[in-house]
């Protein structure tokens, strides 16, 4: 069976991204090395905020904001559609210092965001910090694993065909349009338009075709520690790492930045640092062990500007990848605008801060690795 659009990766972005174009009535595959969700967007924490704003591109901002605008009322609909829970909620962030207080607030200005300077004990008893600290009560999380069980049952739900455990695939090229995508075991699945949405692995499985993706893997650890529900109940960031506690009381903490290759090997000295780290900012965690560490793999990209945009010599391929941090943030929105380009539909945002490389910040992306 041929579809409207073949999606080649089902994390977030790509999950997202077909459910935009089901709902518009399109019939749509993905494509999944592994399982729906299991890479990077499974191994996130689920923190719906672009870490320290002020010091990013617009572009990357303006994205993430608009996936924050639309975000609780996706999980709602999320939510009606699957019947899972992904625990959408407003907890408030607290950053604490160093942060550039006069750029914050400038920002913050700028966006309408609510920001204020507070005693950080005062807006969370649990920490172990003094001073100043920023406060923006809007900030939400979700929980990563239960978001992409619901984008999984919504797609059933619109009738998405959702191919899992495909193994590593490569693209059939004849004549500059992709003819089909090729997996294991001579399976083969064709489509009108094709979308990589491969997150960390998009450059390699795009490397073929001759035209260079600045997309890369960065490993990030994370580890996961149990208190009692609302002993913690505020997101925490400080020195670009974070704390996210979870309604049950699980209690998130991450994470690193390192450009490994595709090695998602675990190290005890990203844990030992992690959990000093978080010990010395909330006593309650003091003297407990980790539940579980683990990594997963980002898509890096220059400036962390996603690329959103058709493939240059490939007049049927579209690439919606290098997310960074921010993929789930981001979902709803970068969908979004994807889905209005390949529809002919007023676009969300502006597109050209996302086009290939050649304008931009991809143009010199090469270099700037």
């Amino acid at each position: 069976m041929t579809s409207d659009f073949l999606i080649i990766g089902a994390g977030a972005i790509g999950c997202a991204t077909a459910l935009e174009l089901a709902a518009a009535g399109a019939r749509v595959t993905l494509v999944e090395r592994g399982v729906v969700g299991g890479e990077s967007s499974w191994a996130g924490a689920g923190l719906l905020f672009p870490l320290v704003p002020w010091d990013y591109r617009p572009e990357v901002v303006a994205l993430a904001q608009a996936g924050r605008r639309l975000f609780a009322g996706w999980a709602a609909g999320l939510q009606a559609e699957s019947g899972v829970d992904p625990e959408y909620l407003e907890s408030g962030l607290i950053i604490l210092p160093p942060y550039d207080r006069e750029a914050a607030l400038g920002w913050a200005a700028r966006e309408g965001e609510a920001l204020a300077e507070v005693n950080p004990r005062l807006v969370e008893p649990a920490l172990d910090a003094g001073g100043p600290a920023l406060w923006l009560p809007g900030v939400a999380q979700v929980r990563n694993p239960r978001l992409m069980a619901a984008l999984r049952g919504a797609l059933l739900a619109r009738g998405a065909r959702i191919v899992e455990q495909a193994g590593e695939v490569r693209l059939r090229i004849t004549r500059g349009r992709l003819e089909a995508v090729e997996g294991l075991n001579g399976r083969r699945w064709q489509a009108d338009t094709y979308i990589v949405s491969a997150g960390a692995w998009s450059g390699r499985l795009l490397e073929p075709l001759g035209v260079p993706v600045p997309v890369y893997p960065v490993r990030g650890q994370m580890l996961l520690f149990r208190l009692a529900p609302g002993q913690l109940t505020r997101l925490l960031i400080k020195a670009g790492r974070y704390v996210i506690p979870r309604r049950d009381g699980h209690v998130l903490v991450g994470s690193t930045l390192e450009e490994a290759g595709f090695d998602k090997t675990v190290t005890e000295a990203a844990r030992d640092d992690l959990i000093a780290w978080a010990q010395s900012l909330v006593p309650a965690l003091r003297g407990q062990v980790p539940v579980a560490q683990w990594a997963g793999l980002r898509p890096g990209s220059p400036d962390n500007v996603p690329l959103i945009d058709c493939h240059p010599t490939v007049a049927n391929l579209w690439v919606h990848t290098g997310h960074f941090r921010y993929g789930v943030t981001m979902a709803p929105a970068s969908a979004r605008l994807l889905a209005d380009r390949l529809l002919g539909r007023k676009p969300l945002l502006d597109p050209a801060p996302y086009a290939w490389p050649g304008s931009g910040p991809y143009a010199d992306s090469v270099s700037r690795r």
